[in-house]
Parts: structure tokens; sequence; C-alpha cells
């Protein structure tokens, strides 16, 4: 039995620093140096609870007794040492994105790549960490979830609906943590040090709480997504979050190695209780059999003819099962028609196709349109389903990272030569280019489509570009035609397109064009949808481009989106993915 622990630093060496998220804020961490010399570095990354901060967690460093392994703990952002308003954050997805930027800088400061990285999560910080390896896709060694909070007990009935209810009416507020010492850990030592710590931070944003909600019933429902080997620890007599979402997470893991362990008598603070060398020993054997051997391979490249997201794809092409189902989504579209009668982008989705160009044209416009003030009405809540506020979200971070890709190229004397193989209109691509006149040296649009093609012309006037932008017809999945672009990219885009095909075949074909046509050192820009919360909704109600048949997508979990990528012979080098998980956009450079 370990005797009491104290919040005194632990005998190694602790580096306090800091290090700049993805917005540049300045998030302090602490580092732990291996006191073992090792033939591989390797790094053990810890995330605290909600409320608290990373000197919490540092008796771990010593007491997991792993001397030839860094130690690395952050204080989250409006926790502890780190900045920001005290337990807030502006949505779930930056605490989400702050986890990656830190994983990146650990890589690219201390010389730790991800794959000797195994995280250790507790509480509020094991949803993030299980949130960031579902949307992120990491090639980590391992993954510690100690009591995830996937569903917090909030005590009195109906609590959550009250909140968000609330939240709806008045805006944003903060709520106060009914948690005692007492309810987290038996140590009375750890107890005492709760109780007198001043960074502890007992307020916690309620948009935070809810999306904190969200998160983790999106991560249960896809956890099969997940194929890093992970361990799960139940705290057995825990009052502060349930035990069922836990399992329910455990029981959906692809990983090939995963294992949950339940520790009776345990509360929340799980691995820092008073008999908490029973969860150190199974955390201690874990990490040591994941660094004992290669990670085990998998591959997702044939993901469109097994698996979950190729079952999904299956049951939703198939009509609904039921009388009363086939009923519900009969009445559905025939509201959508009504729809239609009145508002300017129903009616657009139902012309030409909800995945047309010219739908997501009109949806980046994003001016309600329609007959007489009911049709502007519908119109309003039709551009502000959740879906279409991603992809705006999408179209902010395009022109974030394409942005990003210029001022890469030019740094490198490199010439800036664009193409977008899916361009639509063109709209994202030529309004991210406004404001770097004689920055770029050409622009090539292509599209399938003769009506968007003649959109894209008319926009390149209106934008003032015709000097380095033309548009013109082109198959994005021609990998010959791809391969034979003049002048070669080295900057392309494809934006919106794979998410609407689920063959992989031709996916493949698209990037492999691409990759003959740029040298190495190029970069590309590719979107993704490992998400969607109303997949079945569109496949049941909406019509696709293609024939006006129903827009049935399959998704790709954001790993097998990578793995296409890698063996097309390009490397990841970032991601943005909005706050819901459903969008994401990647810079990759070509190897």
């Amino acid at each position: 039995m370990l005797a009491p622990s104290s919040l005194a630093h632990p005998a190694r060496t602790c580096n306090e620093q800091h290090f700049p998220s993805f917005d540049a804020t300045s998030l302090f961490y602490r580092h732990w140096p291996a006191a073992e010399p090792a033939v591989e570095k390797k790094a053990i990354v810890l995330f605290h609870r909600g409320h608290e901060h990373g000197e919490r967690m540092a008796h771990l460093v010593d007491e997991l007794a792993l001397p030839d392994h860094d130690f690395f703990a952050w204080d989250a952002r409006g926790l502890g040492h780190s900045p920001g308003k005290r337990g807030y954050a502006d949505n779930f997805g930056v605490l989400v994105k702050d986890v990656d930027a830190f994983v990146r800088h650990i890589a690219a400061q201390h010389g730790i790549a991800t794959e000797n990285v195994v995280v250790i999560g507790q509480s509020f910080g094991a949803v993030v960490v299980a949130t960031w390896v579902h949307d992120y896709a990491p090639r980590l060694r391992g993954l510690v979830l100690a009591s995830p909070a996937f569903k917090i007990n909030l005590i009195v009935p109906g609590a959550r609906q009250a909140l968000a209810l609330l939240y709806a009416v008045k805006g944003n507020f903060f709520v106060n943590s009914y948690v005692k010492a007492t309810q987290l850990t038996h140590d009375e030592a750890r107890i005492a040090s709760y109780n007198s710590d001043p960074l502890i931070t007992r307020p916690i944003s309620v948009n935070i709480l809810l999306e904190l909600n969200e998160a983790a019933d999106r991560i249960i429902a896809d956890a099969a997504a997940i194929h890093v080997p992970t361990q799960v620890l139940v705290s057995g007599d825990d009052q502060v979050v349930y035990q069922k979402p836990q399992q329910q997470f455990f029981d959906g893991l692809s990983s090939p190695v995963k294992e949950i362990h339940v520790l009776d008598g345990f509360y929340h603070d799980t691995l820092g209780e008073r008999d908490r060398e029973r969860a150190l020993v199974l955390v201690r054997d874990f990490i040591t059999r994941v660094f004992a051997t290669p990670p085990a391979p998998y591959s997702l490249l044939d993901a469109d003819q097994h698996g979950h997201t190729q079952r999904e794809f299956s049951r939703l092409s198939a009509p609904p099962t039921s009388a009363l189902a086939r009923g519900y989504w009969a009445l559905g579209r025939f509201w959508i028609k009504v729809g239609g009668q009145f508002s300017a982008g129903i009616k657009n989705g139902l012309a030409t196709g909800f995945d047309s160009g010219s739908t997501l044209d009109y949806v980046y416009r994003n001016r309600k349109q329609g007959l007489t003030p009911v049709g502007k009405l519908v119109d309003g809540v039709y551009l502000n389903s959740i879906g279409w506020r991603g992809i705006r979200i999408r179209k902010a971070h395009l022109e974030k990272l394409i942005g990003q890709a210029i001022d890469l190229l030019r740094a490198s004397r490199q010439p800036v030569h664009i193409v977008d193989i899916a361009a639509g209109h063109g709209r994202y691509i030529l309004e991210a280019l406004a404001g770097r006149p004689g920055q770029v040296a050409s622009i090539l649009l292509r599209d399938y489509s003769p009506a968007n093609v003649e959109a894209g012309r008319r926009l390149i006037a209106e934008k003032g570009l015709a000097n380095v932008a033309r548009f013109e017809l082109g198959d994005a999945f021609d990998q010959q035609s791809l391969a034979g672009l003049q002048p070669g990219p080295t900057l392309a885009v494809v934006s919106g397109l794979y998410e609407l095909f689920g063959d992989n075949r031709l996916v493949g074909a698209s990037l492999a064009g691409l990759a003959e046509a740029m040298a190495p050192g190029g970069y590309l820009l590719y979107t993704n949808q490992p998400w969607h919360p109303q997949l079945e909704m569109i496949a049941r109600s909406l019509t696709s481009h293609r024939e006006g048949r129903a827009w049935v997508m399959r998704r790709r979990v954001q790993a097998e989106m990578d793995e296409l990528l890698a063996q097309a012979g390009f490397e990841k080098l970032d991601q943005l993915t909005d706050q819901w998980g459903i969008f994401s956009v990647s810079l990759a450079r070509r190897k």
C-alpha cells in the first residue's frame, strides 16, 4: 500500500513550461524528463479532472515507477496556471484541439513521436482525450481512461434538461460543482490538499458541461472508430459519474488490445485513491506491454467493404423495416416539399440536389431568402441546421489552412499553383485568395458540372481574378487526367467531394493522380466527414445531385481517410475540426 500522497513535486526534476496552442494561447504544462536513458524516447502524458490542474497528477510520476519515460501534465485552458476565464472555453472542441496541439508540441519540441506516447486521462480529461483520439485519429501507443465522465451524476432528476433549457433562454452561465473531496477519495491527505488548494476551480461553464455530454454520447455511439490500445479503469463506488456508459464505450471499441477493470470500493479519483496501487499496477503493466511490442498493424482501406460504417451505409440504403418508420419519413419528405414552396434554399436543394455545388454556394452565402416572411423564417431554420453550420465552419477552416499552405510555399520559395479538383462554384477558394494579391501564380478550378463551371467563371470575373484563375470541366476521379495537370500544382484542394463517394477505390485513384501531378514538398488540403448526427434524416429525406437519388453517405472515420492519404504518398501535418466532430479539414504534404 502507498503512503498517503502530498502535492510536493516528486523526486524527479520538474520543468515548468508553456506551449502555443492552435490559436496562439500560451498554455502551461509540467515536464519531468526521463531519469534513465532509453533506446527510444517514450512519454506518458497526463490529463487531469475537471476543476483541477496538472499538479494533482504529479504523484503518478514517481508512483508509476517508469523511470525511462518522460512525463508531461498540462493545466487545461481556464484552469490552474493556464490563461482564460476560469472553467470556460468557447466550446468543447477548443479543449480537444488543445490536446492535439499539446501532443504535436511534445513531438516537435521534445522529440517524442506520437507513436511513442501513452495518454492517461481522468474523468473530464478522459472524455476530452477519448474525443481527440476519435476525431483526430492519432497513432498513439496507448490510451488509459480512469473513470471517464461519459455521464455525470447531476443528482437532481432532469437537471441536464433544465440546464439546456435555461442556456437556450438566457445564454451561457456558470454552475458550481457539488462534488466534495470526500466523494473523490478515501486518502485523507488528498482530501485535505483538495480542500486547501487555491487552484481548484469549482465553477464550470454550462456550455462546456452540456457539450461534454454531447461529445460523450457521440464517442460512445461511434467507439468502433477507435483502434488505439485502450485500458478503462472503473471506480466501483463512484458517486460522481455513471458506470454503464463506461462499459458501453469499452464494448464498442475496435482496439485490438483493450481491457476494462472494475476497482471495488474506489471513489471517483481512481488514480488518487488511498489504495491506488491496485490501479497503478494495472496501468504500469498495460504501459509496459504496449511498449514491449510494436503497435499492432491495422488497415481501414477495405472499410468500404467491411466494418461498422459499411453496415451503417447498407442499413440506410435500404427502406425502413417498419411501416411506422416508412410513414414517418414519407411525412418528412412531404413537409420538405412544402417548405420548398416558400424557402429559396430548400427549393434550390430540391432542384439541384442537397449535395450540389449550387446548394453549398447558397449555404456559404447564408442569406435568408423566401416567399413571404414565412418563407424567410423557414429558410433561416434550414440554414441554421447543424450540418450547414458545420459546412460554414469547414469553409472558415479551409480558408485558414489555404493561407497557412501559401505561407509555407512562399517561405520555401516555391511558386503557388493551386488546383481544386471539385470546386463547385469555387467561392471558398476565391474568397480565401481575395486578400492575397500577387501571392498566387495560378488558380485552376475544375468541376464535373457545366452549370458549376459557368457559375464559377462568373465568380472569377466578379472577384477580379481572371488574370490568374481559370475554370474548366474535369473528372475528379480520373487518375490520368489529374496526373497530367499543368502547371503541376503545389497546393491541391479537395473539399466536400470524397464524403459523397463511399468507394475507396475511387478516392484512391483520385489521390494517386494528384500525387503524380505534384512534386515532393507540395501541399494537399482535404476534408472529411467522420460523423453526422443527422445521417438518417439526410438519407431518408434529402436527394442527391446524382439523378435525384436519395442522399446516402458512408462516413469515413478519420483514421480511414488519413490512411488513404498516406497510401498515396502524403504526410498529414495538421487538422481542424468543428466542435461537433462533423467535418474535418486537414493539411498534408507530398512526401
